[in-house]
């Protein structure tokens, strides 16, 4: 059965089989958390000497990220509100490309930047780790509910879209501002220079 907006709407995806959508999905879903647990872990294996140099402006650069998809989340969250859906789609969309760019800014700068500890104390030390543990297991479970919630969206599953966004929406914009936060309570503790 099929809703007014999908009979308006046609998938942007072919219609057809989409076991290889879901099975790319669900790969980079497993690969992406993996790959940058991987790259935050064994940093040492994967550093070039000299670029943590150029890569001290990413946190930075990463905070601006996380506000704009939050600005873009919320965009997409008042455009859907007012069933303007190609608007919708874009800031989605505009949503998705500034996570990835994040992504990809993060790794580099985890990769080859020696972590910051820290020096806050008592209460702030606490609120820091928990909202940092928060923000990162929550963070892991982005991947995979955005991934999703773009497939149905693609494919012109948008019953299931509504359903899974009820979760990723909320999720992914704690995410993106407890990010900013956390950029924020630690950088007084960036190394100068």
């Amino acid at each position: 059965m099929t809703t007014t907006t999908e009979q308006l709407l046609p998938p942007v995806l072919e219609p057809g089989d989409y076991t290889k959508y879901k099975i790319v999905l669900g790969a980079l879903g497993i690969i992406v958390p993996l790959l940058v647990a991987v790259l935050f872990y064994f940093k040492n294996i994967f550093r070039i000497p000299g670029a943590d140099a150029y890569l001290r402006m990413l946190p930075a650069v990463n905070a601006g990220l996380n506000s704009l998809t939050a600005v873009a989340l919320l965009t997409g969250y008042y455009f859907i509100r007012q069933k303007n859906v190609l608007a919708h789609r874009a800031a989605m969309g505009t949503a998705f490309a500034l996570g990835g760019l994040f992504l990809i800014s993060y790794v580099a700068y985890h990769s080859q930047v020696e972590s910051t500890k820290f020096g806050g104390v008592g209460t702030l030390r606490t609120v820091y780790f928990l909202l940092l543990l928060s923000h990162i297991t929550l963070a892991i479970v982005t991947v995979g509910l955005v991934l999703f919630t773009l497939y149905f969206s693609l494919t012109g599953q948008y019953s299931k879209h509504r359903r899974i966004a009820r979760y990723t929406f909320p999720i992914w914009l704690y995410v993106s501002v407890t990010g900013v936060i956390v950029y924020f309570m630690i950088a007084p503790y960036y190394p100068v220079g």
